[in-house]
């Protein structure tokens, strides 16, 4: 199985790869990919642009393909200012040019952390309530709450077993799931 895992973030010290990396790894014997939405950067969406390039960006249609070669995605969302950040929003909105099913139909986990409390519990309520719109089969969400906290930086791993348990529930699920589509 092939896993696609990402932070909806551009951060190059994101918190959200590495949990997205870290359930990726919860799957038993999955291809991960992990990727960097810092090699997806394009100008701010709008339609003028896309009409100057004469269609969608070629970074809009490579993200797409990586979506579409996975059997299952992972993504975990940064939250900025209780949204999503603008470096994925952009790469969304020219994706959903391809294609308003960004995702394909494929099984998707939705995660998100943050270093407080509230666990970026915002973003990932409106990426849950939006998921069929895009094309999101979403086999479940996990907000996890004070990442410094819960995860251990050194082992890689959530030290938290309650949240261990419940994100190995839901990677089983994923797998699952891919494994019968």
């Amino acid at each position: 199985m092939k896993i696609l895992a990402f932070a909806a973030t551009n951060s190059k010290n994101s918190i959200n790869q590495q949990l997205a990396h870290y359930a990726a790894k919860q799957v038993t014997g999955a291809q991960i990919e992990l990727i960097d939405l810092n090699d997806y950067e394009m100008p701010i969406y709008s339609q003028e642009r896309e009409a100057e390039l004469g269609g969608v960006h070629p970074l809009a249609q490579q993200f797409y393909d990586k979506i579409g070669g996975a059997d299952a995605v992972i993504v975990s969302f940064a939250e900025h200012n209780g949204s999503y950040t603008a470096a994925y929003k952009n790469i969304f909105d020219w994706t959903s040019r391809i294609n308003m099913k960004v995702y394909q139909d494929k099984p998707v986990l939705m995660l998100a952390t943050s270093p407080g409390p509230g666990g970026a519990q915002s973003v990932l309520t409106g990426a849950v309530n939006s998921a069929g719109y895009f094309g999101i089969d979403l086999k479940g969400s996990l907000s996890v709450a004070s990442f410094y906290d819960v995860f251990d930086m050194e082992a890689g791993e959530l030290k938290d077993s309650g949240l261990a348990s419940q994100l190995t529930g839901l990677t089983a699920q994923l797998e699952h799931t891919a494994a019968v589509n």
